[in-house]
């Protein structure tokens, strides 16, 4: 929200610099964001003087060009080369002295010493259009006499510089979005920090219907999107430029003049924050307007000549037979105000906020109308501002008001009625604050005190503070205008004792695998929750949605870390930087349409920790020591094993399978034993790293972080001494059946053997000749080791054939 500081001045006293003002405000809650001087006329008029042509006469090279001698005040005479044809001895004259930026749109020249064929000149006498106090190039400035030689140029044009203060406001603060918003603020601070100030509204005293000429009745079919609508008709108005008082306030702003009437309308919206509307009372046909709903698909022509289908759910304002504007967005085309247009309809109203936020994104329309009407406006401002723009008609368009502003508000909005307990405000604010004060400032806001006691006061809220409906918010109000500042950090500190939860404990291992991963070589990434449908296919149904979505690319809540990381690396692979070691934690979330209950409706949805990591490219490059060398599938799992390690989940607690996930060419499935799964892990598929437009393969894990902190409560890390007793090495050639996976023999093993099986590794596999149809052979590495003892022959034989035994009844597996 842009404010200029000279207009906020005519609306509350006071005599604070531009810096001290964005202090006050951003204390209040009202943070500013940036302080810019604007100046009406490019430069300021800086290094101009009023100065004395004391001598004239012909160049002695030239028969066109003038020697002057210009008095500027100083000890000394200036000599300037002047080549207008009015110049002339005794005239008092504008003067760019030497050091002098002049502009030509966006070109700038100083003024420098010169010669002129020949004849030195320190300055330039101007003309109007060369400094930008008007148009004229017939010749330079000829000033009166009583014009005082010396004077700064801005003195005498009497120019003023104003002050362009940016406001962020927040999302609840509808009510500061105009210049009479911010000043009710401003006023507030200034009365608790001891000023003398008074606010001043625009007056409408003087509003008067003129006659009865053209009548518009109103009527609102939807009373749910338009709570209150209301209008007034003004003839014989004269469309043209708008005087340069309303242009220069719209410019430093940021807004483009137009005309007057479109002018007028955007002056007070920026002035008391009531967006309004003006129709040509031509385009009202049957001089009548309907506030409803169209049928879908209802064809409408914008302003700016966009076609768009109306849907059921836009709320428009028509005349007797079509539509003239999406309600509180945009206008229609041939419905606004243009040179031929010599009768207006203005138009002010409260629109719910809801409807006009998704009828704006609806059509992909912004507008500052929008804005303001999605946020809440003052529902009972609409006619004061309605009543303040049909007088600027009569002022600068030569109007006259031609009937009974139409004021339909079938339900009025009431004030927020609340009660606030003194002993409430100084236990959430850790501060007495004594009632006087609290009276005050509550009273500078604007709220009316309806009855107070000894324990507190009942206060009714102003309709247009959409943000303050409970006693928090009023306590919230108090404090900002009293000052966050004010209060002070109490010398002892009191807290009370609690003991580490489940919460605790699952964010503590994820900075420990953190700082694992880091140390790796990793770099941490964190993206956005919110990501595109599209990315999941045919699994929409289990998609958690937006119900109004910014954009298409935000319309769903992730379900997978996976396309993130994706995004990010395409990021970086179109910067020359492919090699890529991410990680990231994150929530992601599902629908389970099955579990849909009415009488507790997020029963079907679920939210998740995860932790996701992602390589790609080269893991070496531009090594004299080592070849490059490719990112594998094995290097992924190393660092997914030893993630398991350091969080406590031994080996005998999971289950490998072959990942059926689509999105993995091949893969695992990790699961504990209750068939949970834990994490994934793989090689992307060729269409998922195309969609991605990668070149390179991706290796992807995701892990459930929150089933394996469940998975692993239990478990301590502890430390265990080096054992004492020697391992035992056993191999085996294995020949099965092409479809058995590694991870089935390994899980066949762990079975067989939980205590002394220590680790069990494919080191071989062979498929070809020799062989017979569709069999493979595996050459598996089993590690066994007693840690009480040496294992005697016996005992490792008795383990190994045992072994062999159970992978030939559950795998059909034989010995080479």
């Amino acid at each position: 929200m842009n404010i200029s500081y000279k207009w906020l001045k005519e609306y509350v006293d006071f005599d604070l610099t531009p810096q001290e003002v964005c202090d006050a405000l951003t204390s209040t809650g009202l943070e500013v964001d940036a302080l810019e001087e604007v100046q009406s006329i490019k430069g300021g008029l800086k290094g101009l003087y009023v100065g004395k042509v004391v001598t004239c006469e012909m160049h002695p090279n030239s028969d066109h060009l003038h020697v002057t001698t210009v008095d500027l005040g100083r000890e000394s005479l200036s000599q300037i080369v002047c080549g207008a044809p009015n110049v002339a001895e005794g005239q008092k004259v504008i003067v760019a002295d030497l050091g002098c930026v002049l502009y030509d749109g966006d070109k700038e020249f100083v003024i420098k010493k010169s010669k002129l064929r020949g004849v030195e000149s320190c300055g330039m006498i101007c003309a109007e259009d060369e400094i930008g106090v008007g148009n004229s190039h017939d010749g330079i400035i000829v000033l009166p006499e009583d014009a005082k030689v010396g004077m700064t140029a801005a003195e005498y044009y009497h120019l003023e510089s104003d002050w362009l203060i940016e406001v962020d406001i927040t999302a609840n603060r509808a009510d500061a979005l105009s210049h009479w918003g911010v000043a009710r603020d401003l006023y507030a601070w200034l009365k608790q920090n001891g000023y003398k100030t008074q606010l001043h509204k625009p007056s409408t005293a003087d509003f008067k219907v003129d006659n009865h000429d053209l009548p518009i009745e109103v009527v609102i079919e939807n009373q749910e999107a338009c709570k209150r609508y209301a209008c007034v008709s003004v003839t014989d108005c004269e469309v043209k430029e708008s005087p340069d008082w309303l242009k220069n306030k719209l410019s430093t702003i940021g807004l483009r003049p137009i005309n007057n009437i479109v002018d007028i309308t955007n002056y007070v919206m920026m002035a008391l924050g009531q967006p309004l509307h003006c129709f040509d009372a031509d385009m009202v046909t049957g001089r009548k307007i309907v506030v409803k709903t169209m049928p879908e698909g209802t064809p409408f022509q914008t302003l700016d000549g966009v076609d768009h289908k109306l849907s059921e759910r836009d709320l428009a304002i028509c005349n007797a037979e079509s539509p003239m504007c999406i309600a509180g967005v945009f206008g229609g085309k041939g419905s606004g105000t243009y040179e031929t247009t010599r009768n207006v309809v203005l138009e002010s109203a409260y629109f719910h906020p809801t409807w006009i936020r998704k009828s704006a994104r609806r059509h992909g329309l912004s507008t500052d109308a929008s804005f303001r009407f999605e946020r809440g406006v003052d529902p009972n401002g609409t006619v004061e501002a309605l009543k303040y723009a049909a007088l600027l008609c009569k002022q600068l368009a030569g109007g006259k008001v031609s009937m009974e502003i139409c004021d339909v508000y079938p339900k009025p909005i009431k004030d927020a009625v609340v009660d606030l307990k003194f002993d409430y405000v100084n236990s959430l604010i850790g501060k007495n604050i004594d009632v006087v004060t609290l009276k005050s400032i509550c009273l500078s806001l604007e709220m009316e005190i309806i009855e107070e006691n000894e324990l507190g006061l009942t206060l009714k809220v102003p309709a247009y503070r959409v943000d303050v409906q409970r006693p928090c918010d009023v306590v919230e109000d108090i404090l900002r205008i009293y000052g966050y500042n004010n209060v002070e950090i109490p010398t002892q500190l009191k807290s009370s004792l609690v003991i580490k939860g489940e919460e605790d404990h699952k964010h503590k291992m994820a900075n420990l695998v953190s700082e694992q991963l880091v140390g790796m070589g990793f770099n941490e990434i964190l993206n956005n929750s919110l990501t595109k449908a599209a990315y999941y296919g045919e699994r929409q149904d289990t998609l958690v949605k937006i119900m109004n979505p910014l954009s298409s690319d935000l319309n769903v809540m992730r379900q997978s870390l996976l396309y993130g990381g994706l995004e990010s690396i395409e990021h970086n692979a179109n910067r020359r930087n492919g090699n890529c070691r991410f990680f990231e934690f994150g929530n992601v979330y599902y629908f389970d349409p099955n579990k849909t209950n009415e009488e507790n409706p997020m029963q079907a949805y679920t939210e998740q920790y995860h932790l996701g990591i992602w390589l790609t490219g080269k893991r070496i490059t531009g090594s004299w020591a080592h070849p490059d060398e490719d990112f594998s599938f094995a290097e992924l799992r190393a660092y997914v094993e030893n993630i398991l390690t350091r969080i406590g989940l031994q080996s005998g607690m999971v289950v490998r399978k072959k990942s059926t996930n689509e999105i993995f060419s091949a893969g695992l499935t990790y699961e504990n034993r209750g068939g949970k799964v834990l994490l994934e892990m793989g090689v992307l598929s060729k269409k998922e790293q195309k969609a991605a437009g990668i070149d390179t393969p991706v290796y992807y894990a995701e892990l459930n972080w929150t089933a394996l902190m469940k998975a692993v409560r239990k478990q301590k890390v502890l430390y265990t001494e080096i054992a004492k007793y020697p391992i035992v090495s056993r191999d085996l050639a294995l020949l099965i059946d092409q479809q058995v996976e590694f991870a089935q023999i390994e899980e066949v093993a762990r079975q067989t053997e939980k205590k002394l099986l220590k680790k069990v590794e494919l080191f071989d596999v062979y498929e070809g000749k020799n062989l017979p149809e569709g069999k493979k052979s595996y050459a598996v590495n089993f590690i066994l080791q007693d840690t009480e003892k040496t294992m005697g022959d016996k005992q490792i034989d008795a383990i190994m054939q045992k072994l062999i035994n159970n992978l030939k009844q559950k795998l059909g597996a034989e010995l080479r």
